[in-house]
């Protein structure tokens, strides 16, 4: 019984002293490599108060045999429940008002609602493999009456395109993860192209009712008598064109408490 109380002291010890945690999850399953990786800032957070952080995911997708892989069509990112998105007093932006349009203009439409910012790469099959990427935007939305995402993604060569993804927010009432993001991707290129590349960071600042709050904010919710400590952070699943679905494994992350 000691031992078992001794190893996840020391797990936690590590993670506090630097030691080393797991960081992207990459999965081959049926010819097709899927990574999966996110971070959040700063590691050093109040115990029990939640105070403001950034998250950033990414994910990357390939056919093991460098042929086109198939089209991403659902995405599922599940949080630890001690980091919290909270929206209230930002305005929102529809994913209507992005249709059809660049960066530029989305900003102009929405930039009040922005939440987040990123990169993406994707490659269309047009008789041969055309390499692109772009720029992703994340806004505060609202979807039946409930807090959302969505986000916009535009590309300007050599293939132009934007593509509108609405997410959904939902809460998990048990578990280690208590929230979870759900997006529905539509078809690229109608059909012929496929993201395979997203690079997201979200994290914003506001005020509201003379009130400084951040869109998304986490605690280190560590034992009483340690600095710190290592969680489930993430987990993601991804289901392609063809319903094959794959699942990374949970990502591990380490806190400490200041």
């Amino acid at each position: 019984m000691r031992r078992r109380v001794l190893i996840p002291v020391l797990i936690a010890l590590l993670a506090v002293g630097g030691g080393a945690i797991s960081r992207a999850a990459t999965v081959q399953e049926n010819g097709l490599v899927v990574s999966f990786d996110a971070d959040f800032a700063p590691h050093t957070l109040p115990r029990e108060k939640p105070a403001p952080v950034s998250v950033k995911v990414s994910g990357k997708v390939r056919a093991a045999d460098g042929s086109h892989p198939p089209a991403l069509r659902w995405l599922e990112i599940m949080i630890n429940r001690n980091g919290r998105l909270r929206s209230q007093g930002l305005p929102t932006c529809s994913a209507s008002s992005l249709q059809s349009t660049s960066t530029a203009t989305a900003l102009d439409r929405c930039r009040s609602a922005l939440v987040g910012e990123g990169r993406f790469h994707a490659v269309v099959s047009l008789g041969r493999e055309i390499p692109t990427d772009g720029k992703i935007l994340a806004f505060n939305s609202r979807r039946a009456g409930t807090q959302a995402l969505v986000l916009h993604l535009f590309a300007g060569t050599p293939v132009r395109f934007t593509l509108v993804v609405p997410l959904t927010i939902g809460n998990l009432k048990q578990g280690a993860f208590g929230t979870i993001l759900r997006a529905k991707i539509p078809k690229l290129a109608s059909g012929l192209g496929s993201v395979t590349e997203i690079d997201l960071t979200i994290g914003r600042r506001y005020s509201y009712k003379g009130e400084r709050r951040s869109y998304v904010s986490a605690a280190c919710n560590a034992p009483p008598n340690l600095p710190g400590g290592v969680f489930n952070f993430a987990r993601a699943r991804f289901r392609f064109e063809g319903h094959q679905t794959i699942n990374p494994p949970a990502l591990i992350q380490e806190c400490s408490v200041r």
